[in-house]
């Protein structure tokens, strides 16, 4: 597994960013599948990143660069996102970025036509075709494997709390979920789920790898299969971090980046020894926060109390503070609300103006910045 590595080639702490954004069309708002034409047409322009597909040809995935700053990396995603609109535009196409569509049904949406997602679908099945959900991913970069392993332990407990502050798929193929988080749920169903086993160490990860790749079970042939809420990915030399929901404002983005850079600068360079993380605390608070939001009730990292998500929320705040004031982003930071989610957002529009407004409005927020 160390063959391919890229520790320490990035500066530590910078980032990369995914957000995974629906395509829609421009009158009925109903999802379109449409990432050929975005990721051709955006091949010949300059841009801080680039345009991908994703499992759904529906959706597209916006990636920057490596960024030093998380500031940088929303200037990115504002770009990107402007930039894969206006070619949207021009196709009577429009943008809407949510961890979910209020409307659509997704095992009714097409697949895209590459063979990994070939690959997906038919050894996942239904459990594959109803990952309609769409989440921001944040790759930070790590100077050794080690120094990975040592933070995602330490940040593993706090993520629930991330989940709770990002929470933004309350409707799902036109009915409320009941959930804060539907997206939670579903991958959830996925094969190699949630929390990633307790490995001990780096050494550990890499030799679970490398029985489960060897053992011929189907699609476990690369690491990047293990769809767990936080994994290495040496190939890029980062941790990558998948539990948001994806949000629909760039600023949301943006302050979810700036908070998650600096628990994994703080995580990775705490003293002392590396606990495994309680994982049954983790499941049990992911639950809850995809339940209910900043209004749930966790069980704090320590362990020994429970807390509303949204006190832990500005706990975790705090903790960073000092480190996102080294890494420039206390801006960002600052705006994070940690009694607020977008999912009861969406819930205010929805239940008050229907959920063709809601689309409306999800689409019209995707571009508020930009």
């Amino acid at each position: 597994m160390t063959d391919g590595s890229r520790w320490g080639e990035s500066s530590a702490w910078s980032i990369g960013v995914e957000e995974e954004v629906m395509i829609v069309d421009g009158d009925t708002l109903a999802q379109v599948p449409a990432v050929d034409v975005l990721v051709r047409e955006a091949a010949g322009l300059e841009l801080p990143g680039r345009l991908k597909t994703e499992l759904f040809a529906s959706v597209v995935e916006l990636n920057t660069g490596i960024c030093e700053t998380a500031e940088e990396a929303l200037d990115a995603l504002v770009r990107l996102r402007a930039e894969a609109a206006q070619i949207a535009e021009r196709h009577g196409l429009l943008l809407m970025a949510a961890a979910t569509h209020p409307l659509s049904v997704p095992e009714e949406q097409e697949i895209a036509a590459e063979e990994r997602y070939r690959r997906f679908v038919e050894y996942a099945g239904i459990t594959a075709r109803r990952q309609g959900v769409n989440g921001l991913h944040v790759h930070v970069a790590m100077p050794s494997g080690d120094a990975c392993f040592t933070a995602l332990e330490r940040i593993l407990p706090w993520l629930p709390v991330v989940l709770a502050l990002s929470a933004n798929s309350p409707y799902l193929a036109g009915r409320e979920s009941g959930l804060f988080s539907a997206r939670a749920e579903l991958l959830g169903a996925l094969p190699r789920s949630g929390a990633p086993p307790v490995f001990g160490s780096y050494s550990g990860w890499e030799r679970f790898v490398a029985r489960v790749r060897d053992s011929g079970l189907p699609l476990a042939d690369d690491y990047t299969s293990f769809w767990w809420d936080i994994r290495p990915h040496p190939r890029f030399g980062t941790l990558e971090i998948r539990m948001p929901d994806q949000p629909t404002s760039v600023e949301l983005s943006g302050a979810l980046v700036a908070l998650l850079q600096a628990l994994c600068k703080l995580a990775a360079e705490a003293k002392g020894a590396t606990r495994p993380a309680e994982r049954g605390d983790f499941q049990q608070n992911r639950w809850a926060a995809s339940r209910l939001g900043p209004g749930a009730t966790l069980i704090h990292p320590d362990g020994e109390r429970t807390m509303r998500a949204a006190e832990l929320a500005r706990e975790l705040r705090e903790r960073v503070a000092a480190t996102g004031d080294e890494l420039g982003s206390a801006s960002l930071l600052a705006g994070l609300d940690p009694d607020g989610c977008e999912a009861i957002e969406q819930l205010a529009v929805g239940r008050a103006n229907g959920l063709g407004a809601l689309c409306r409005d999800l689409v019209r927020r995707t571009l508020r910045s930009a």
